[in-house]
Order: C-alpha cells, then structure tokens, then sequence
C-alpha cells in the first residue's frame, strides 16, 4: 500500500537544503536545453532566481473582473513592475503593446465559464501559437482531485511534449475547488503530480502549515498564487512566508489591480520579493507611494 496516515510525519523534506542547481540558477532546469533556459531566465531574474508575475487571465472564465474591465487602462501601468505577464492570447494581441519587454506566460487551457464545471476544461491554443506570440511559457490549469482530474492532467502532458518540442516551458497551475482543502498534504500531491508529469514550473496556493515541505519536494519551481484580495499588509505578509520557505516567486492579480493604488502595490511587492524588504517595510512603502491608502 501507498502511504499510510500512520507514517505520514516520518518523511524526511529536507527543507533547510536547497536542492542543487548544476550551474543553471532555476531550480530543476539544468537539464533542459537553450530555449527552455533561456526563455525561464526571462520569467525568473538570474540574478536572484525569483519572479514577480502579474496574473490578469481571469476573464477566460469569469468575465470583465473587478479591476480588469478596461486592462488598458488598469494593467498597462503596472507592467514594468513586473518580471512576467499572465494573461490570454486575446489580451495580449488586443490590449498589451508589442513593445513590452515583459516575460510572456499565456494562459493555454479554457473552456467552461464560471457557470459550469471549472474542472472541464481543454487545450484552448496550440503551441505554434504561442510560438508566434514570443511566449516565455504556457500556462494551464490542473485539477487535482476535482471531477475531471484525468483530463486535466492530460491537457498538460500534451502541452509539456509540444513545449518540449518548441523549447517552450509550462506552467502548471493546481486548480483548488471549494471542496479541497488546501493544506501541505494536498498541495504537496498537486505540485509533485505536477512536476513529476513535466511541467517546468508550477504555480500554487500558501498554506499555514509545512509550506516548505511542499517547495522542498517540487523538484521545480513553486510560484505562490495570490488569491483573492486580502488586506495590504495580509497580502505582503503572506507572499513573504511563502518566499521564506522556498517559493521562487509570487503570481499575483487581484491583491494589486484591486488595489486603491495598483502601481503602489505592484511596486511594494517586487520590493519584497527581489528587494529583501520585510513584510511591515513593504506595506509603509505602499502606503507612502498611496498617499495613506487603507485597503
């Protein structure tokens, strides 16, 4: 039998070691070839091996968002702030300017909307597309545990061998339904079941607990999920643990757009994650560059 509730607590994770990176500064992609690299050490800065992507993709499924009715207006501000854009092909080609220097991460699976089952989603581009768009990597959601889990995790595989093809990475996002709950044992599964299907990056939710025991077994890198919108200081409080205890980076959309000043967040959050400022030093900033904002 597989794991049992009975050992679970003897595993060993290692956290306080850093798993080696054979002279490529992002984890697990010593192995890969040029493109692969080269095109991971635009999301991820060499210098420090972490990323600050903006995740603006959310109307693939629910529509004009609050803060993204007019990405336009709203986004365009915040994009130098950021090291990665996360948005759909038809953002990208009617919104963001050409001119942008931003690491691409488009969105490659879809299908239901929000008033269907999320798990049912396909392949929604073909990776000669994001060729064409100068994709940096693709992104698609895998729902582990939810109704359609296998299909999934299928829609992946097949872009993790066309990508492997196209020296394109993927990223594999763990889809989190209602029913789940998202601590260290599911989240653990989700990014290992992830990577361990080919996927160069992945991206997840923070759990309170034993967080660095699910960076620790990704033998790639783990990207934190902002969420919903939390309190300022909430929000930078929790990108902080989750780089502490061995993310490579946080991917997040409505804790900036949502802001009452975008840019002052987006600022306060690259400080932290590439700057080494402490959670409160990231918040005064923010409210400094906000003119006092509360939110």
């Amino acid at each position: 039998m597989a794991d049992q509730d009975g050992n679970i607590n003897a595993k060993q994770f290692h956290a306080d070691v850093a798993q080696e990176s054979a002279g490529f500064p992002i984890k697990g992609g010593a192995g890969l070839d040029f493109g692969m690299q080269h095109r991971l050490s635009r999301i991820f800065d060499p210098a420090d091996g972490r990323t600050v992507m903006l995740a603006f993709d959310h109307g693939y499924f629910q529509g004009p968002t609050r803060g993204l009715e007019r990405i336009d207006l709203t986004i365009s501000p915040l994009a130098p702030q950021a090291d990665a854009l996360m948005a759909t092909r038809g953002i990208l080609r009617s919104v963001i300017p050409s001119t942008s220097d931003n690491a691409l991460v488009v969105r490659a699976s879809g299908g239901p909307s929000i008033l269907k089952e999320l798990s049912d989603e396909r392949i929604a581009m073909d990776m000669s597309d994001a060729v064409r768009i100068d994709a940096a990597a693709v992104a698609v959601q895998v729902f582990i545990g939810g109704e359609h889990e296998t299909q999934s995790v299928h829609n992946m595989t097949r872009l993790v061998d066309q990508g492997l093809a196209s020296g394109i990475p993927v990223l594999g996002v763990t889809a989190v339904g209602k029913e789940l709950t998202r601590d260290a044992r599911y989240l653990g599964l989700a990014t290992r079941m992830i990577a361990e299907l080919g996927a160069q990056v992945v991206k997840t939710y923070f759990c309170e607990e034993d967080f660095e025991q699910v960076t620790a077994a990704c033998p790639v890198p783990v990207v934190m999920a902002g969420g919903k919108k939390l309190p300022a200081l909430d929000a930078l409080t929790m990108a902080h643990r989750a780089m502490s205890a061995g993310a490579a980076g946080v991917d997040m959309g409505r804790n900036i757009f949502q802001r009452e000043a975008p840019v002052a967040m987006m600022t306060a959050v690259r400080s932290l994650v590439h700057g080494g400022l402490s959670p409160a030093e990231a918040h005064e900033q923010y409210q400094d560059l906000s003119g006092g904002a509360t939110d």
